[in-house]
């Protein structure tokens, strides 16, 4: 395969910079966009050229993508339980950075765009496993502010593919690898560390990805996938709590006897602000008796797409440190 130019957004992430350095791997050249090159040096000692941008101007995204032979967005953000006052910059982040990118790369006459969206565009799935041709009932409403901006940024992506842009969507189930820093992350290094002091919303069932295997996938996609379609690269199903114990094992540890009731955590979240958690109805909402879950048999099929097994991927990941 001929190199070729690819810039990627969101390559300072975790799920980012697995992909920059799968196509330096394989001899591309990559651009990654950056807020702040000083603070991606691993980008730039992977072999990426670091560009400063904000993903703020059309004009200037589509300039520097006049020459690329591909684009892999994966910029965005995600946190759960945001206060109110954050939530314009996530739809910022999510909506408003994927409108401007799609555009720009339109503009520029990208012949291959990679979006990387998110199985939680299908909502709480309520115990099945999905495939892409699934819609969610709107009518139950979002169950994050980040479950909205991102179904918002994935209709963004798909009124630009019916418009005739070449564009293929990738949904990932939830990522974990070395680096992690959500929320669930924390809660399995907690566990694994001996220090989870409780244990609460730990039925929410999700796949688990590690990131490596997902950047393969995305990668794949960018390769093989059909224009036009989306894929979900999800990790085995798994629940926090089946996680977590795997995570304390790893560690060494158990995990706390006291599981706190999703009631009662719903009668706390008035009070989320004295322990460091501005929404916690949020938190509750997006956790208790809720699924996340997608099969990846299509990308299996089209894409040759693997994920490990969550005991090795928790392995890996906590011997990386």
């Amino acid at each position: 395969m001929a190199a070729r130019r690819i810039v990627v957004t969101g390559g300072a992430g975790l799920v980012g910079r697995a992909v920059v350095r799968l196509f330096r791997d394989r001899g591309d050249t990559v651009v990654a966009l950056v807020r702040d090159p000083d603070r991606a040096p691993f980008l730039a000692e992977l072999g990426a050229e670091l560009a400063r941008d904000d993903l703020a101007d059309v004009a200037r995204l589509a300039e520097r993508l006049r020459a690329a032979d591909g684009l892999i967005h994966a910029a965005g953000s995600y946190r759960i339980g945001i206060a109110a006052a954050e939530r314009d910059a996530m739809w910022e982040a999510n909506v408003g950075t994927t409108t401007r990118v799609l555009d720009a790369a339109a503009a520029a006459g990208v012949p291959r765009v990679v979006y990387v969206s998110t199985i939680n565009v299908y909502g709480n799935t309520h115990g099945a496993v999905v495939d892409e041709t699934y819609r969610r009932d709107l009518g139950e409403g979002f169950l994050s502010w980040y479950d909205e901006t991102k179904y918002r940024a994935h209709e963004v992506a798909e009124q630009r593919i019916a418009a005739g842009a070449p564009i293929v969507i990738v949904q990932p189930s939830q990522v974990y690898g070395p680096g992690d820093r959500t929320g669930f992350g924390e809660q399995l290094r907690l566990a694994h560390d001996g220090r989870l002091p409780y244990r609460a919303l730990d039925g929410v069932r999700l796949g688990l990805v590690h990131s490596d295997d997902l950047a393969t996938g995305i990668v794949a996609a960018f390769d093989r996938g059909r224009v036009g379609q989306s894929y979900n690269l999800s990790g085995p199903p798994t629940s926090l709590a089946e996680a977590a114990a795997i995570a304390a094992r790893i560690g060494g540890h158990g995990l706390p006897r006291f599981r706190m009731p999703d009631g009662l955590v719903r009668a706390m979240a008035p009070l989320g602000r004295l322990i460091g958690q501005p929404n916690l109805a949020e938190v509750v909402s997006a956790s208790a008796g809720v699924t996340y879950l997608g099969s990846s048999a299509k990308a299996e099929r089209e894409l040759g797409f693997t994920a490990r097994d969550i005991e090795t991927g928790l392995r890996d990941t906590f011997a990386a440190g």
